[in-house]
């Protein structure tokens, strides 16, 4: 996958190089243009402390769990951190994926761990319209067998643009920016 106009912040830096840990192979094209191929993905490294660190420290962490818990059955995330604009819930995240059919637990240190040996499509009310939410949960839909239909979705540009990718990767996806 090419991504363009990718900005050089810390934030994105730091997603980039949790990306590098789990073996993503990833080439900077420019200063806003990187390829990234998940073909050889390592999931021992969720058990570093290079990952612990690493995640704790933004939210964009986050947008990991879905992808991982559709593609291999399991995901596993310490709590993110990042910036703190308000109220950031995660739960609307965790509850699209258990919706989807996927065990959710967590520890006292604030790690969570999501499982699920298939996911199945279903229908999903979002109690709060969440764009890093719905990014997450149709992410993992994606894969997912039968369909999924969202309500209360986000539907902000950032969104459609994921959604549009999705499609072209070969994702059934309709409804965009509705």
């Amino acid at each position: 996958v090419t991504i363009s106009n990718i900005p050089d912040i810390l934030d994105v830096q730091r997603l980039i190089s949790l990306l590098k840990g789990l073996k993503v192979k990833i080439k900077k094209l420019n200063s806003s243009t990187y390829t990234f191929k998940a073909d050889n993905i390592d999931l021992d490294f969720f058990s570093t402390s290079a990952f612990q660190s690493d995640a704790k420290k933004i939210r964009g962490s986050v947008m990991l769990i879905g992808p991982l818990l559709a593609r291999f059955g399991r995901a596993y995330l310490p709590k993110p951190g990042g910036d703190k604009i308000g109220r950031r819930r995660l739960d609307t995240h965790f509850l699209g994926f258990k919706k989807l059919g996927a065990k959710f637990q967590f520890d006292d240190q604030g790690n969570y761990f999501l499982e699920a040996k298939k996911l199945k499509g279903t229908h999903i009310l979002m109690d709060e319209i969440s764009v890093t939410g719905t990014a997450n949960i149709v992410m993992a839909a994606s894969l997912a067998k039968g369909t999924t239909q969202i309500y209360n979705a986000a539907c902000e540009p950032y969104l459609q643009q994921l959604c549009k990718m999705l499609v072209r990767m070969g994702a059934d996806i309709s409804g965009i920016g509705s």
